[in-house]
């Protein structure tokens, strides 16, 4: 009989803790984390040619959401959300997008303003955008996003850091329009109840040598997506956070370049 309590405190255990935490974790919980804004260095200002469009989109709650779009050159009910990292929606992201118009040939590509019109150039700046986002808000900007594109739409995601989270919040709130998601060293999603809404694998890129979406939050998050029967396509590069950004001064080419290539693999195969 004791041996059987015992079990059975160990199941309530497993569940309420190793499913359901107090709390999910977030990037905005490093917004004040001095090491983690200092690994943010100022990036370089780039004035690059760009070749899309700023749009604007109705949401949910009222208000009005906006992004930098490329459409594609022919009829597509394919669509790349782009989401940006702690800066904002800078040329940066918007380069980002421009290239992913040009090897993606027929997805509409369109890069999310999270922020509504906030940009940061330090890091100050962007520690206060971050921890200012709201979840519904944000919400409203993914579904809204998704309205416009319309319900036949097929969805894929990508986002670094800040935008790497919100890469897979997006797929679960696009539910089965979702056919692909790229983390790039982004806070996973921590419940295992949420997870098991994914209709989409997940392929992550993350740096053995980050401090905060460490090797421990990979494996736990590859542990989470095992136990609700999703599949993690999980690529490490000995490299920093923020390794993949070309404006950063933690930027690694050779790294950066292997991880596009993966990526832009993964995205043509399920696109």
């Amino acid at each position: 009989m004791l041996n059987k309590i015992i079990l059975f405190a160990l199941i309530l255990c497993f569940l309420s803790c190793g499913t359901n935490p107090q709390k999910d974790k977030d990037m905005s919980d490093f917004s004040e984390d001095k090491e983690f804004k200092d690994s943010h260095e100022k990036p370089d200002a780039i004035s690059p040619d760009l070749m899309g469009k700023s749009i604007t989109f109705d949401t949910a709650d009222g208000k009005k959401g906006s992004a930098y779009m490329l459409s594609s050159k022919t009829a597509s009910n394919k669509y790349l959300f782009v989401i940006h990292e702690w800066w904002g929606l800078n040329d940066h992201i918007r380069q980002e997008a421009d290239r992913y118009a040009k090897e993606l040939e027929d997805v509409h590509v369109i890069a999310l303003d999270m922020y509504d019109g906030n940009v940061a150039d330090n890091p100050d700046d962007a520690s206060r955008f971050m921890k200012a986002v709201s979840e519904d808000r944000s919400n409203a900007i993914v579904n809204g996003a998704l309205a416009m594109a319309g319900k036949d739409a097929q969805i894929g995601t990508i986002g670094w850091c800040f935008g790497g989270g919100w890469s897979l919040k997006s797929s679960l709130l696009a539910g089965n329009q979702s056919k692909a998601c790229v983390m790039y060293y982004g806070m996973p999603v921590q419940d295992a109840k949420v997870l098991a809404g994914l209709q989409t694998d997940v392929l992550g890129i993350f740096a053995i040598q980050d401090a905060w979406i460490s090797p421990e939050v990979e494996k736990k998050f590859a542990g989470l997506m095992k136990a609700t029967g999703k599949k993690l396509i999980s690529h490490s590069f000995e490299a920093d956070h923020a390794f993949a950004n070309p404006s950063s001064p933690r930027y690694q080419e050779e790294a950066a370049t292997a991880a596009n290539k993966i990526v832009l693999e993964y995205l043509k195969e399920r696109l």
